[in-house]
């Protein structure tokens, strides 16, 4: 039957033939094969094999499609490139994702929209019912069995753990191909809306088509439980109490999260979350707005975090993530919500300010030369205020090491002193004695030795020591002449006692005479690849170590500098 320009077929008829367009059956009832195993099985983001390399001629094709004057001549128009079943599906889908926008004035004022496809396509944007009635109408047209679907969705608006009451709030479809029922949802597939609800913006997202039903049941729960298509079903408490995933979580390789609910409380003022992955991925988190409150670590297959609100109340908690490999640019994508009941604080989780996310050695780390770490947990603790890490260092690297502290007791300066660097072929020990009881962060810097360039930040360590007798003075400081495979064996320490004999021993090569500059200059004497001596503290405030790289130099450089306690 054709019907004249702009006349709509009777209802009874609607599943007929247009002139042109093959018979369609009225869709069928999902059935025992339609369904798939609830949870997912991770192993594939759609619920049927589809390669999207062979569609890209497809969808560019159909994005150029430009028929505005009736559904039934931009079918025909789409259909002309699609053989296949899933090509018509995909072909309307890609065209509706691209040519019709949200409509957001009509969401506020839904009895002045019309959802009827005729309209939909004419007026070029609607909400979430035009997008499903134009979708269901347009593979009517193409002969493909679809159905609209209403119900629940965790949207826009969507607050963790909300309840749903009263009518369905969303629309999407189900379509038959290749002897199943699949779902989809061409209004999300489309773009997003701003936080206000005043702006679309068009931003495809291909995770929408031909969703995995045990990952689409994330967001949309139908009126009527047979289309979740999953075995078993979810009750609607169950939807309202599960972790809503977003599509970023899926899209970036994230498998699963712990716990798998929405609304966490602490225990003893600390709360735990952890996320799976396939491989390396870079994660943050924000609670209420910062990433001060928590230590987080990467593994190589996710990230653990533990979580210290310093207010008792709710808080939210943002987890985000990228892949290792995009731009330094690129944004993160918030990838979980969590709401954090804290019922008490644990005020001696504070962290230092200076502390950075991730914290502790990782792959990341790894990647950039520090391997097999001597310590793999991101806390050291520290009884007499000293410790020791060691790492295999990749080739032709050049290590920078800065402690740091809360309040004004360590300058830049001397926080580079309190940590030694001591190498030996391709080891590398840090030596670090903190000045003082507290919480400390050792941030860890490298720069290829070849490179002239700085050097960039690569991980740290938070350090702690609890015992309030600790006082280490810092390291001699060191000058450039000071070579980094030399080593001090003694004195460590940067601060002489005065009027005494003190021992000096130290590890260099290369050198044709050392000395030691006090209120007299004495020189040391080689032994057994060490050059060794003593030096008298009296009536100096400073002692320098100083060399002769050439023995028939006159002059000498500076190598090392240490002070002189005040009487």
């Amino acid at each position: 039957l054709s019907f004249s320009c702009g006349q709509q077929p009777p209802p009874s008829l609607s599943l007929l033939c247009f002139a042109g367009f093959q018979k369609t059956e009225a869709p069928r009832p999902p059935g025992a094969k339609d369904l798939h195993a609830y949870p997912w099985d991770k192993s594939s983001l759609k619920s049927m094999p589809v390669d999207l390399q062979q569609l890209e001629k497809l969808d560019a094709y159909a994005l150029k499609v430009n028929v505005k004057n009736s559904v039934e001549e931009l079918v025909k128009a789409l259909l002309k490139q699609a053989r296949t079943d899933l090509e018509k599906v995909r072909a309307i889908w890609m065209w509706i994702c691209h040519h019709i926008e949200y409509d957001v004035v009509g969401y506020h004022n839904k009895s002045q929209v019309s959802s009827k496809p005729r309209d939909v396509l004419q007026m070029g944007k609607s909400i979430c019912e035009g997008y499903a009635e134009l979708f269901e109408h347009m593979c009517s047209l193409a002969g493909i069995q679809c159905k609209k679907l209403s119900g629940h969705a965790k949207g826009h608006g969507y607050k963790t753990g909300q309840t749903f009451t009263g009518n369905s709030d969303h629309a999407w479809n189900a379509v038959y191909l290749e002897g199943r029922w699949h779902l989809l949802d061409s209004t999300w597939g489309s773009g997003s809306v701003d936080d206000s609800f005043t702006k679309f913006t068009y931003r495809y997202n291909e995770f929408y088509f031909l969703t995995h039903p045990a990952l689409f049941i994330n967001n949309h729960f139908p009126d009527n439980s047979n289309w979740q298509l999953l075995k078993p079903t979810l009750t609607l408490k169950e939807f309202e109490n599960n972790m809503l995933h977003n599509s970023n979580f899926y899209t970036l390789g994230l498998l699963a999260a712990h716990p798998e609910t929405p609304i966490i409380h602490t225990v003893n003022g600390k709360a735990s979350v952890s996320v799976d992955c396939r491989s390396g991925t870079l994660f943050m988190f924000k609670l209420k707005g910062t990433d001060e409150h928590g230590l987080m670590t990467l593994k190589k297959y996710g990230m653990k975090l533990d979580i210290y609100p310093q207010k008792t109340g709710s808080h939210k908690l943002e987890i985000f993530a990228k892949p290792c490999k995009a731009e330094a640019s690129d944004d993160y994508k918030c990838v979980l919500e969590y709401v954090v009941e804290c019922e008490s604080v644990d005020k001696a989780m504070r962290f230092p300010r200076e502390l950075h996310q991730p914290v502790g050695p990782s792959w990341f780390s790894e990647r950039q030369g520090f391997l097999r770490p001597s310590h793999r947990e991101p806390v050291l603790h520290t009884n007499d205020g000293r410790c020791s890490l060691t790492f295999t260092l990749g080739k032709d690297i050049s290590v920078l090491t800065s402690l740091h502290t809360d309040g004004s007791s360590l300058s830049e300066d001397m926080g580079r002193r309190h940590v030694l660097q001591i190498h030996r072929g391709n080891q590398i020990e840090l030596k670090v004695h903190l000045p003082h009881a507290g919480n400390f962060v050792l941030k860890i810097y490298s720069k290829k030795k070849s490179d002239p360039g700085n050097y960039d930040y690569i991980f740290n360590y938070l350090i702690r020591c609890l015992n309030t007798e600790v006082k280490w003075p810092a390291f001699p400081q060191s000058y450039s002449k000071w070579l980094q495979d030399y080593e001090i064996l003694e004195p460590l320490s940067g601060l002489l006692p005065a009027n005494r004999n003190v021992q000096f021993k130290l590890k260099m090569h290369g050198i044709a005479k050392v000395l030691v500059q006090a209120e007299d200059t004495q020189p040391l004497t080689q032994n057994k690849g060490c050059w060794e001596g003593t030096c008298n503290t009296s009536g100096c405030r400073e002692v320098f170590v100083m060399v002769h790289e050439n023995a028939n130099h006159t002059f000498y450089s500076h190598v090392l500098k240490y002070e002189v306690e005040t009487q």
